[in-house]
């Protein structure tokens, strides 16, 4: 009786188990089914994007200046038909512009832009004439005192916007968020050296010895001297006012 029983439980457990096994055989099968008719579908109804061949786009675009209205050509690049072509040339024969694609992404178009700057740079010096710095005969008197001047120079600060994280480092001793930016003026007032990009907290003795030191460096002739204020050290081309000693504005405005 007892070899019954156990016959009986094995069966109902073979069978079972090849339940099971044809459950999971057509559940694999639905599955794959189903994987294979999406994919059927989305390869035969699917959107498609159309293909850019950018190189031809590009090549429309600039056509499209060349040939248009010379206020479109104005009003994209900011310089006439004529002007742009020349500028290409140039760019090309002597500022090492070979050739570049234009593409959508703001990383492209970053590299692309630094690739056309540098190369405006190259050429700068060569197309890009400054005035001589000359004094007008009404503000000569107040220069007579200050022979071998070049100028003037000190830091400006400007509002900007930067990171939770940065905010430290941009807080000047106002308390605003702002960058340090160190200009250097002719005695016409015209700017002729520039540098931004430090920090707030930055006090202007720390730019100016940056300024000095850089391959781009701001530079100072020989038994030459800039005037600078009381934020800066008297120095070897630098003259500040001296220690202890009160100016008043009112002393140098007006006829003096």
């Amino acid at each position: 009786m007892a070899t019954v029983n156990v016959d009986n439980m094995l069966t109902r457990l073979r069978q079972k188990r090849a339940i099971g096994k044809r459950r999971k055989i057509i559940v694999c099968t639905m599955i794959s089914f189903m994987v294979t008719l999406v994919q059927w579908y989305y390869d035969n109804f699917r959107v498609k994007e159309p293909s850019h061949d950018w190189d031809e786009e590009m090549r429309s675009y600039l056509n499209r200046m060349y040939n248009g209205k010379e206020v479109d050509c104005i009003d994209q690049f900011r310089i006439s038909k004529c002007a742009f072509k020349k500028l290409c040339r140039i760019l090309e024969e002597n500022g090492g512009v070979i050739g570049f694609d234009y593409y959508r992404s703001i990383e492209t178009i970053s590299q692309q832009f630094n690739k056309v700057l540098y190369a405006m740079m190259r050429i700068s010096e060569e197309y890009i004439k400054f005035q001589p710095s000359t004094v007008g005969s009404s503000e000569r008197s107040k220069w007579q005192w200050f022979e071998n001047c070049l100028g003037a120079l000190d830091g400006t600060h400007i509002p900007v916007t930067v990171s939770a994280e940065e905010r430290p480092r941009y807080r000047n001793r106002k308390g605003d968020i702002s960058t340090n930016v160190l200009g250097v003026c002719a005695p016409n007032l015209r700017f002729i050296y520039v540098l931004p990009g430090w920090e707030g907290s930055a006090s202007d003795a720390r730019i100016l010895p940056d300024a000095l030191r850089r391959n781009n460096r701001f530079h100072v002739a020989r038994d030459k001297y800039y005037l600078v204020d009381a934020g800066y050290t008297n120095g070897p081309g630098f003259l500040a006012p001296y220690r202890g000693t009160r100016y008043h504005l009112s002393e140098w405005s007006g006829n003096n």
